[in-house]
Formats: C-alpha cells, structure tokens, sequence
C-alpha cells in the first residue's frame, strides 16, 4: 500500500510503499530509510528491547529511536511517532490500530500472493518496566 511521508521540520515529502501488519501494535521505519530521506532521529530515554519469537535478543539489536512525521493516505495527513529499527526490505509498518482507524481497501488475493514471495520474521519487543509485548513483523 502506498502512503506519503513527510519530514515535520522541512515539509519534504516522499511516498513509499508501507507494509500492513495486523499483528503489529506499533508503527515502525526502517532505519536506512530513515538516514537516505534524513529523517530527524529523537533518542528514547530507554532502548525497546527487540526479542525473537522464542524469547531470545534480535541480533540487530534494541529500539532506541524514533521519528515524527505526517503520513498521508488517501487525502488524509495524520501525525504520528515511528520507532526506527532495522527492517530489511520493508520501509514502514503499519500497526492493527491504525488499519482499524483507516479501513484501507485490501485485496486479499494479491496481498496473500504477495506474501508467498517473502520470509516473514516476527519479533517481539517490551520496554524497560512495561512488560506489555509490542508485536512486528519483518519482511525480508
């Protein structure tokens, strides 16, 4: 799904193709998109620990900054924090609240032909304190 993104402080915008994840609770850049486009990179006051699915560290390590920027999609701009990790191929994901707000128009057929071509990696993350896991997947 395309979707338009653009930087708060210059206004520049480009548009990219977002990866739609229901299972993710949480909206996700990749993090050499964010430094080719030079997205503005705010440090958390504490790393999101990324784990596997059986509980072990990702190798590409912790969460430990994020983006504001408008996103546009279909005439509607809302703003909005990414957390930016690695996310190989994928640029963004979007998280199952936002497809709740939006209720973009999905293709079924081509989104689960599409799927086959990738292998998808689910990771897990918590933050400090918050033991609520955030859900995401990864297309590589």
């Amino acid at each position: 799904m395309n979707i338009g993104v653009e930087k708060i402080d210059t206004h520049e915008g480009i548009v990219i193709k977002a990866f739609l994840d229901s299972g993710a609770m949480g909206m996700f850049m990749d993090k050499q998109m964010a430094a080719r486009y030079g997205f503005k990179l705010q440090k958390l006051e504490r790393p999101l620990v990324v784990r596997n699915v059986d509980g072990t560290n990702n190798s590409r390590g912790a969460i430990t900054h994020q983006v504001e920027c408008n996103v546009f999609y279909k005439g509607y701009m809302e703003r909005m924090r990414m957390d930016v990790c690695d996310l190989g191929k994928t640029e963004v994901i979007l998280e199952m609240p936002w497809l709740a707000a939006h209720n973009p128009e999905i293709n079924w057929e081509t989104v689960m032909g599409d799927q086959r071509e990738f292998d998808l990696e689910t990771r897990v993350t918590t933050n400090g304190n918050n033991k609520t896991p955030r859900c995401f997947t990864v297309v590589h």
